[in-house]
């Protein structure tokens, strides 16, 4: 059966600028980190392009932008392997050498004067609004909004990988997360109603409500891959279903020439490894698929109908 192709990110992200020569020392960079991290900052640069294009910034300050998501997490090189790759919860100990990764990819940013105009965004990303980030604890006013921009971006696409989304289906869920993350703590205003800071969410709700925006042309995006796959699956169910036309014409007959018509007809339609003994076998596997891919085509446009929805 041939193999349904989708990636989760859409391919057609930075048509828009010209962004390989710009970029070609920045991905060479990128080659020294894993290649998990390498992906997941070919991600965020992906996002952060596309969510600059919702809030119509300029072509400058969007492939600035976009520069910045791809190298947000150089400092991870630093960082030793069987931490970055862990999968079980990190000790404190752990947390405190991963939480270095910022500070270790600014120094690297400000030693190479190619990397240094980038050299906040690897500082920064995981400062939050509100004060509660690390490594210092700034606040939203200290916050270069492009910054803001990579640190939604990176928050979607971490909560992306960690459940293992291979499809947009349920995606609403991880949004009405992020949503949450835009709002004050009620922790910390009941601490110190007074502080400005603390009336403030860890994430820019602006850029999110443009996130969202994103995700909705993904998922337009995987309906068409279905739809397209869908296609194939019916002309594969359609020529099916013709053998089987076919067989039930040649066991009505007794005349054997006519029989041996229908016969040579059915091997005509016979694809790679199909059969006389398994066809039906391999109908039943396409009609199967077919009412998966239906239901979630189904699914996903419920998705976006929730998205519109969400409230920020």
């Amino acid at each position: 059966m041939k193999d349904e192709k989708f990636d989760f990110y859409s391919p057609t992200v930075l048509k828009s600028y010209n962004l390989e020569k710009t970029m070609k020392y920045q991905l060479d960079v990128l080659g020294q980190l894993d290649m998990f991290t390498r992906r997941h900052s070919e991600n965020v640069a992906n996002l952060c392009c596309r969510i600059c294009e919702y809030l119509r910034m300029s072509t400058k300050f969007t492939v600035f932008c976009t520069i910045c998501g791809y190298v947000h997490d150089i400092g991870k090189m630093f960082v030793p392997l069987e931490i970055l790759n862990k999968p079980s919860r990190l000790t404190d100990e752990e947390y405190e050498i991963m939480k270095t990764h910022t500070t270790k990819g600014y120094e690297m940013c400000m030693s190479d004067l190619r990397l240094r105009p980038y050299a906040y965004a690897a500082l920064d990303h995981h400062e939050m609004l509100n004060g509660t980030g690390y490594p210092y604890g700034i606040t939203k006013k200290d916050i270069p909004f492009y910054v803001q921009i990579v640190t939604v971006a990176d928050e979607y696409d971490a909560i992306v990988t960690k459940r293992q989304y291979k499809t947009h289906v349920n995606i609403s869920n991880t949004l009405q997360d992020l949503i949450k993350d835009t709002k004050p703590d009620p922790k910390l205003l009941a601490f110190d109603y007074l502080k400005e800071n603390h009336r403030t969410g860890k994430i820019n709700g602006k850029v999110l409500k443009q996130l969202f925006k994103v995700v909705i042309d993904d998922i337009l995006y995987e309906i068409s891959c279905i739809t397209q796959y869908l296609d194939y699956l019916k002309d594969q169910a359609k020529r099916l279903e013709l053998i089987e036309k076919y067989e039930n014409k040649m066991n009505s007959t007794s005349n054997p020439k006519t029989k041996e018509y229908y016969k040579e007809g059915m091997k005509m339609l016979f694809q790679a490894g199909e059969n006389f003994d398994n066809y039906k076998n391999v109908l039943v596997e396409y009609k199967d698929a077919l009412v998966l891919r239906e239901q979630r085509v189904s699914d996903l446009y419920k998705e976006i109908k929730i998205i519109k929805n969400l409230k920020i």
